[in-house]
């Protein structure tokens, strides 16, 4: 996913609103952005100030035309707090190719309905397809105040959306087709990825019991720069407690 022009750094002031940050640009003005991001951005956004990267839409009509896309984190790292990128990201490397265990060969499909669910990318045709891909944005990491180890987390909010999503994947798996949770890692410092017990216990058991009954997990961590984003590598999922 490029970007042209380059996204531009900003300082970011304050999150309020859930969908609303306020940033200061390089000149000293000040200006409101939208945040398209429905968790709790733990350990995204920190106390004080912080380097951020927004997005230009070039269209004066819209309220908030500028958009916050990334944030510098704890230890120097960067993480993409944009959840709508998220699915264009893993799409765009499965069609690509990238991603060896998701093959594009026999399509690629958005937004692809099982039962009452809707997974963000389905493969072979769509009213039939063979494997449904859920995608989550990962993006909790290690505080300022913790060890820098590498291994970033999902939820950073209880998410019984996100349960649901298991409990229909492992539907999937039962009616014999495949089924694909997707761990994008936002997170340059990411080493590892891991469901967060602390936050939403349910979440990592649902996480485990889909494992066990056959829902394959894949997490590629992605490389977050003004002028690119990208998968860039694929990490481990960590399941102990």
């Amino acid at each position: 996913m490029n970007f042209d022009p380059p996204l531009e750094t900003v300082t970011l002031l304050r999150r309020y609103k859930r969908f609303l940050a306020d940033v200061r640009r390089a000149d000293g003005s000040e200006m409101t952005v939208h945040c398209p991001n429905t968790g709790s951005m733990k350990n995204c956004v920190l106390d004080g100030e912080q380097p951020a990267l927004v997005s230009d839409s070039a269209n004066p009509k819209r309220k908030y035309r500028y958009t916050l896309e990334a944030l510098q984190v704890a230890h120097g790292h960067w993480a993409g707090v944009n959840t709508s990128r998220t699915n264009a990201l893993v799409e765009e490397a499965v069609r690509g190719g990238w991603i060896p265990e998701l093959s594009p060969a026999s399509g690629v499909e958005r937004e692809v309905t099982y039962g009452d669910s809707r997974f963000d990318l389905a493969l072979g045709p769509r009213n039939d397809p063979h494997t449904y891909i859920e995608v989550k944005n990962v993006t909790l990491g290690p505080g300022p105040e913790d060890v820098d180890d590498g291994v970033i987390a999902f939820p950073d909010s209880v998410t019984v959306r996100g349960q649901k999503h298991l409990t229909t994947l492992m539907q999937v798996v039962a009616s014999g087709k495949r089924a694909v949770l997707f761990f994008c890692v936002q997170h340059t410092g990411a080493t590892a990825a891991r469901p967060a017990d602390e936050i939403d216990a349910r979440y990592g058991q649902l996480l485990r019991e889909a494992i066990a009954s056959g829902v394959q997990v894949l997490a590629w961590k992605v490389d977050v720069s003004p002028h690119r984003f990208e998968l860039q590598s694929e990490v481990p999922v960590l399941l102990s407690s």
